[in-house]
């Protein structure tokens, strides 16, 4: 017999697949009310429930922990994944009710629905103030191609639509499969009618449209965010309202949530909904059903889909598999932000000791985390291959001969439309993790915090000029490392910061003679 405690309020209809089966008790009551806490196999959650060390500690008998939505923010993966139980989450219950919920506020935008819905309501009946647009004919921009806005796409298609998008990662191939065009930002502002943006909130897409951007677009155009609070730079927005460039704009997502005081909510060309995406009785029942099927699977023995961290491991196992499973988020992370283009393949090799252990979860760790960086929905160590798929990304493993001069080595080529980028890495035993390589150039650093990956000509005075310029700006240089093939030909170097670099000095930095790049890298 099973056991599982539903701590938050889940229908009896998506508990199904667990409340029909014989061999399964299922408990709905909060854990702050249960005793027998370590009588428990699984733990059901949605949001309210925060599932910290403490908690699992007192559950010996847990093995899977199952999240009824996306995010699982109220979930200690790192320390599920310590104590050898697995999360699981449902990502694509919402992925409709989201593109649904887009495509109804959009229609709602341009033909003035809820304003003119409150005043039939007071007793006025002013037709000619509520002139409204036709989507058919029109231009939609979508910024991030994943599975929501795939799903947009297509409404648009039916709608007569001509659908622009920017996504830095979407292939050829894949955009040609789709039917939409694939642009740059620059593009896609300059020539959309309507823009509606679906990529995840990062350090790269927070305030991607901000003054300097929101300006660029067509007098007149119509913004879209059911995504994520802060994509769009709000008091940028207020601004272009007010000056009548933007003239109109349909929120679900807010920087702040409520957004008590937000003056964008006086703006008669705004509409809102309060984050009601996922809201649809469908999509709540979905990621419920989901997770419990799920639940069910894993009781029986049978592989699950939707896992977050690894699979069930035995502490041994776990400690051996863990620095090089982290080695590889760092180097799919480092991967992703320095290669900014289509990618087609990436080859992931094995040399040394590293060899000898469970390598395919090594490189779905790579894999998820390379994603991460490029997609919306949540990528993990079992579904990463399948989203690399959906990308048009092929990946190999291979094992080779260790002549890396390392007692092990991890290698990963990433091949992009234009270019390739290679890494190599190394754990060290008592020393820890290193990048022994970056395209080729020697090179050996601790890959964490701020750095800034700079290619160069390798000149005298480069160094002292970067130095000099990040000194007067009080940026203090922890470490930097310098690699180059020849006197005087190209090289690299890698500075480790103490603070995040301001793009006005990337820019600073980019206007000198021998320098051919400079990016920074967070990890």
């Amino acid at each position: 017999m099973f056991h599982v405690l539903v701590s938050d309020a889940i229908s009896q209809d998506g508990l199904k697949p667990l409340i029909s089966n014989d061999f399964v008790k299922v408990v709905q009551k909060n854990v702050s009310e249960v005793q027998n806490l370590e009588m428990y196999d699984a733990l059901l959650v949605r949001s309210a429930t925060k599932v910290t060390e403490d908690l699992i500690q007192k559950m010996p008998n847990l093995k899977i922990i199952g999240r009824a939505g996306v995010g699982v923010d109220n979930i200690d993966v790192d320390a599920a994944t310590k104590h050898g139980v697995v999360v699981i989450n449902a990502p694509n219950g919402n992925t409709i009710s989201t593109a649904e919920h887009t495509f109804a506020m959009m229609m709602a935008l341009l033909r003035h629905i809820p304003q003119a819905n409150v005043t039939v309501k007071s007793g006025e009946w002013n037709r000619s103030a509520f002139i409204g647009t036709e989507l058919n004919g029109k231009t939609l921009g979508i910024v991030g191609l994943g599975r929501i806005g795939s799903e947009i796409a297509k409404r648009a298609k039916v709608f007569g639509m001509s659908v622009l998008v920017f996504d830095p990662f979407l292939t050829k191939d894949r955009a040609k499969k789709i039917g939409v065009d694939s642009v740059s930002l620059e593009e896609l502002l300059s020539n959309a009618d309507i823009i509606t943006v679906h990529t995840p909130l990062t350090k790269e897409t927070k305030g991607l449209l901000g003054k300097e951007n929101l300006a660029k677009t067509k007098k007149g155009v119509y913004l879209l965010n059911c995504a994520r609070g802060g994509i769009i730079d709000e008091d940028a927005l207020y601004e272009s309202l007010k000056q009548g460039h933007v003239k109109g704009v349909a929120l679900d997502v807010f920087e702040v949530e409520p957004p008590v005081g937000n003056k964008l909510l006086d703006c008669e060309q705004v509409i809102v909904t309060p984050h009601l995406g996922a809201s649809t009785k469908e999509a709540q029942l979905n990621v419920a059903y989901q997770v419990a099927e799920e639940v069910m699977k894993f009781l029986n023995g049978k592989p699950v889909s939707s896992s977050i961290n690894l699979p069930t491991l035995s502490k041994e196992l776990y400690e051996k598999i863990q620095p090089f499973y982290k080695l590889a988020k760092k180097i799919g992370s480092l991967g992703s932000q320095c290669m900014k283009e289509p990618v087609s393949s990436v080859e992931i090799a094995y040399e040394g000791s590293v060899a000898e252990l469970e390598t395919s979860f090594i490189t779905k760790s790579f894999l998820s985390a390379f994603l991460n960086e490029r997609v919306a929905s949540t990528v993990n160590e079992v579904n990463a291959g399948l989203i690399a798929s959906e990308r048009g990304i092929n990946y190999s493993e291979t094992i080779k001969s260790n002549t890396s001069g390392y007692e092990n080595c991890i290698t990963i080529t990433i091949n992009g439309e234009q270019q390739s980028f290679q890494v190599k890495a190394s754990y060290i035993p008592h020393y820890g993790e290193r990048i022994i390589e970056i395209n080729g150039y020697d090179i050996d650093f601790y890959p964490t915090g701020e750095l800034l990956y700079i290619q160069h000509i390798d000149q005298p005075g480069v160094i002292g000029r970067v130095g000099n310029v990040l000194g007067e700006n009080d940026v203090n240089i922890a470490t930097m490392q310098v690699g180059r093939k020849k006197v005087g030909g190209s090289a690299i170097m890698m500075l480790s910061v103490d603070k995040p670099v301001e793009p006005s000095l990337i820019d600073q930095l980019s206007t000198f003679s021998d320098i051919v790049s400079v990016r920074t890298i967070h990890l």
